[in-house]
């Protein structure tokens, strides 16, 4: 079974894949941003980065899917394909900082790779308002996140919002994120027997 978390930069797709990882013995897959090549120079010169990280990005999780789904395995997957395709990606272009004509390449390779890809068995959003991610990213302090605007986090939520208001190719659990803590258990076992619900329960 895939297991998909998505959110807004701060939303705690992480911390989430970590702890349903443990709870349930799933394996985990999470967004290799440590190793990304393009993300800091990205986050210091959007413009021309842009595309360069798109790219990468939409190979990383293709690759991954693929992974996930020969594996065998249950696994909990730290961030979409989705979400670069309909929610960073038209966000950089709506935004200039990313030109139509990469938009325009972007969205042609996304369209092929996605006919090869089956979507998660569920997929977990982590709805959360600008406030809160704001708080959320400062607490881990990651030196290139330091430079976010606060205009670029309020465009992607508009857009995840968008998104998920339409999605129907799989099931879907939203989890409001200003309404809880995560690292706290009784928050947590909330969460998850919303998931076990999701998975198990009668429909």
């Amino acid at each position: 079974m895939h297991i998909a978390i998505a959110g807004n930069i701060g939303s705690g797709k992480t911390t989430l894949t970590r702890l349903l990882s443990k709870h349930f013995g799933w394996t985990p897959h999470f967004e290799d941003v440590e190793n990304n090549p393009y993300l800091h120079s990205f986050y210091d010169d959007m413009q021309r980065w842009s595309f360069n990280l798109q790219v990468y990005f939409l190979n990383s999780r293709f690759r991954q899917v693929i992974d996930i789904r020969n594996s065998g395995k249950t696994v909990v997957q730290d961030r979409t394909i989705y979400e670069d395709a309909h929610i960073f990606a038209p966000n950089l272009h709506s935004m200039n900082l990313m030109s139509s004509r990469d938009f325009e390449n972007y969205s042609s390779l996304f369209e092929l790779m996605s006919k090869f890809i089956q979507p998660p068995d569920l997929l977990i959003y982590l709805r959360s308002t600008v406030p809160t991610l704001v708080s959320q990213i400062q607490k881990r302090g990651r030196d290139y996140e330091a430079s976010i605007r606060l205009d670029y986090l309020k465009h992607l939520n508009e857009r995840y919002e968008a998104w998920i208001s339409k999605y129907d190719i799989g099931k879907l659990l939203i989890v409001e994120v200003d309404d809880i803590d995560l690292e706290k258990p009784a928050d947590l076992s909330f969460v998850i027997e919303k998931v076990n619900a999701e998975l198990h329960g009668l429909f």
